[in-house]
């Protein structure tokens, strides 16, 4: 079966954006590319996307085929352009589809597989279960925990990583790129218990 697995990374296009908490996505996708040596093109569906072998199988024979992808628009339309990349790869969202993104429910820099469910007031999952019509699709959640004191959440993730964090947002995000190449080697099941018995 030749079918790519279409894996997504959450965020907002442009630079203002590029290091905020909300972006992790995007930060893990570039993580992705690097490792395959490759790099994001345009794509006709508002996104830029890399078509990339990903991993390594039991054996040691290379990684199944991956649609590395990222929305050029903002994180509240993601929906349409993963609804559009769905149908011209022939994906079938319930089986082969994993986004990426950031999950305020989570504490810092916790990765958590998950699939179906809520989108937790996550305005680009909501955008995606709203366009493909459904919520069973398998998500990566990457902690960024609440915001302190008083701060409104929307404020929180649309700011950047502080300093202090850096170290450790890069370990993460190689966690999380990891994580995404078990999931298409291994499978779902089998990543998700090795991630959550880590």
């Amino acid at each position: 079966m030749n079918t790519p697995w279409l894996v997504i990374g959450l965020g907002n296009t442009g630079t203002r954006y590029a290091h905020n908490r909300h972006n992790i996505g995007h930060m893990v996708l570039e993580v992705l590319v690097g490792r395959a040596g490759s790099r994001l093109s345009s794509h006709k569906t508002r996104t830029q996307v890399a078509d990339v072998r990903l991993g390594m199988l039991p054996g040691g024979a290379p990684g199944p085929r991956v649609i590395l992808a990222r929305t050029t628009g903002y994180m509240n339309e993601s929906g349409g352009p993963v609804k559009a990349l769905a149908r011209f790869y022939d994906v079938d969202p319930s089986t082969r589809l994993l986004v990426i993104h950031d999950d305020l429910d989570l504490p810092p820099h916790v990765l958590r597989l998950k699939r179906g469910g809520g989108e937790g007031g996550h305005n680009g999952l909501r955008s995606i279960s709203a366009a493909l019509s459904t919520r069973d699709y398998a998500r990566l959640r990457i902690g960024v925990g609440r915001p302190p004191g008083r701060q409104d959440p929307a404020d929180f993730v649309l700011s950047d990583f502080p300093g202090r964090e850096r170290p450790e947002l890069a370990v993460t995000l190689e966690q999380a790129a990891d994580a995404v190449e078990q999931v298409v080697t291994l499978g779902f099941t089998a990543a998700q218990q090795r991630l959550h018995s880590a």
